[in-house]
């Protein structure tokens, strides 16, 4: 059941579907889509006063740029199947069609230690919550994208999945190797799901962004600030939840009709190589 509902119900609007969606990246995204007018399902580990800010902070969004919306917040820990069918099956009762999913939840290390000494908890509970919870989320959603799909064949329901993802899939940090590598087993996730739902007309992309002002990397500041102005990032700055929800506002309002797949770099450059 829901946790909260903020605004008015608008079945006109677009629906999008956000995994962590109460804080950092996931709120930066749904304020993002918010300022466009969808309506929004957040979903939340544990954090409820989070979410509830959030889904505030949303509708107010939406108004000041001329929209109404409707927001619910629901509780559910992606790794956990009963969890994923009782948040799939909200989405199901609450929605007349889901446009998007962003799979956004993830976590990281509780402590960074070195590569040998990460546990065999620290990695299974990585690997639970950022690969096998949007692995199975996304094949659910997928197949409830598909069976709408033929009723709406004349119309222009166009459903996509995003997924995000980060550029320790493919740097090495030796401190949280069991990130890196859900992060690097995530990756695959994309091309695989991109491929199996093109012929539904469901197009699927990654977002990889990388060094984010976030919750999550408050304790790495003072480590990454004098990087960031040495050049580590072309652009030097630190990227902001909202450079992520710009970038899934585009993927919202299709303007890539013909791909499907991609990667999109958020990384201010990181990611070129340079001599």
């Amino acid at each position: 059941m829901t946790d909260a509902a903020h605004g008015l119900p608008s079945r006109e609007n677009p629906t999008a579907l956000i995994t962590g969606g109460s804080r950092g990246i996931g709120r930066g995204i749904a304020i993002a889509l918010a300022g466009i007018g969808w309506n929004l399902i957040l979903n939340y580990a544990g954090n409820r006063g989070a979410a509830e800010e959030t889904a505030q902070i949303c509708v107010a969004q939406a108004g000041e740029t001329g929209h109404t919306i409707h927001v619910e917040i629901v509780q559910a820990d992606i790794s956990l199947a009963p969890d994923r069918d009782r948040l799939v099956n909200f989405a199901r009762q609450h929605c007349h069609r889901l446009d998007l999913l962003v799979n956004n939840a993830g976590v990281a290390p509780e402590q960074r230690v070195d590569l040998l000494e990460t546990s065999e908890a620290s990695f299974d509970r990585l690997m639970a919550i950022d690969v096998k919870g949007p692995f199975f989320l996304t094949q659910q959603v997928a197949r409830w994208m598909i069976d709408q799909c033929p009723a709406a064949a004349s119309s222009t329901y166009s459903p996509q999945i995003v997924t995000v993802g980060s550029i320790s899939a493919y740097t090495a940090s030796v401190n949280r190797g069991e990130y890196c590598v859900a992060k690097a087993a995530l990756g695959m996730l994309t091309p695989l799901f991109a491929t199996r739902l093109a012929e539904y007309g469901i197009r699927v992309y990654e977002l990889r962004p990388g060094i984010i002002a976030t919750d999550m990397t408050e304790g790495v500041k003072a480590k990454y600030d004098p990087l960031i102005d040495g050049g580590l990032t072309p652009i030097r700055r630190w990227g902001s939840p909202l450079d992520v929800g710009k970038a899934v506002v585009g993927i919202a309002q299709h303007l890539f009709p013909f791909s499907t797949g991609e990667v999109i770099n958020i990384d201010g450059g990181f990611h070129l190589r340079r001599l």
